[in-house]
């Protein structure tokens, strides 16, 4: 098995959406906000080869929506999806799963490009099994008033109408015996967090219950997540199985790390050890 960090842009959101509850005297000091209060943030996704498998962890946000729209998010950074699997050493037809972690506009939008002519709109990748869990497809087809600003049809539809769509809860291991979804409500429906088995470790790929480093904290909860108490409760177990465990917690947007260790200290459950994925494994 090998493991690639693939970069997929910078984007910006509001701080305080992104730390909740707690102050921007605190948070700031984290992940420093510009002049609009905005901060920047990683598109960070992760490549499993594993055995005849080449299976890709989210996929940014993508390029299809109009400039105006692109312009909310301040794309950024020399990140590209495609380009960065290439530097990896893989081409998009090489990819045998993209999985989901959720199908928010940040997570699953590069999954779905234009064609050629921009009629209509293709997979990016054409030979691959797209994975998400049911209870979350029905989530981001039939979404709640809260959440039906960030999910996109033409990001999730025309998986389906590909014949490509695959559900990680109607299959036993459907990932094989070295990557292990686990599935976590706080956030959004039945988003997947994968444990992966590597070397004797085990990364952890967070997605948006623990987004970065700055979040390990219990309170430092999104003010996005749907279900924010759920959220901690998800939290505090994980935190406490990372710490007996010796976790490597792997973030999809922390705008400087990849991942961190934990320790406990007298606050409680806090960074260790922080960095590149390549400094830990």
């Amino acid at each position: 098995m090998n493991l690639h960090v693939i970069d997929a842009g910078h984007f910006k959101l509001d701080g305080g959406a992104m730390f909740g509850v707690v102050p921007k005297t605190i948070w700031n000091r984290l992940v420093p906000a510009d002049e609009n209060n905005l901060c920047s943030w990683d598109m960070r996704c992760l490549l499993v080869e594993d055995g005849n498998r080449l299976m890709l962890i989210d996929t940014g946000m993508g390029d299809k929506q109009d400039p105006k729209w692109q312009a909310f998010y301040y794309r950024h950074g020399e990140g590209e999806l495609v380009k960065s699997i290439e530097k990896a050493g893989f081409g998009a037809h090489e990819v045998t799963d993209v999985i989901f972690s959720h199908l928010h506009f940040d997570h699953c939008g590069g999954g779905v490009k234009w064609n050629r002519d921009r009629t209509g709109y293709e997979l990016t990748f054409s030979k691959a099994k797209y994975w998400t869990h049911s209870d979350h497809w029905q989530t981001a087809t039939q979404p709640n008033a809260r959440e039906k600003a960030t999910f996109f049809k033409e990001n999730i539809l025309p998986i389906q109408e590909a014949g490509q769509l695959f559900f990680s809860d109607k299959i036993e291991n459907p990932f094989g015996s070295n990557v292990q979804p686990v599935y976590v409500d706080g956030h959004t429906e039945k988003m997947t967090m994968l444990k992966i088995a590597y070397k004797g470790q085990t990364v952890v790929f967070m997605a948006d219950t623990i987004p970065s480093h700055a979040h390990i904290p219990l309170p430092y909860v999104m003010g996005y997540d749907v279900r924010p108490l759920e959220t901690m409760k998800e939290k505090e177990l994980l935190l406490k199985e990372a710490l007996d465990e010796k976790y490597i917690l792997f973030f999809d947007h922390d705008p400087l790390h990849d991942c961190c260790t934990v320790e406990m200290t007298e606050k409680g459950i806090r960074v260790q050890n922080k960095g590149a994925l390549g400094e830990f494994l």
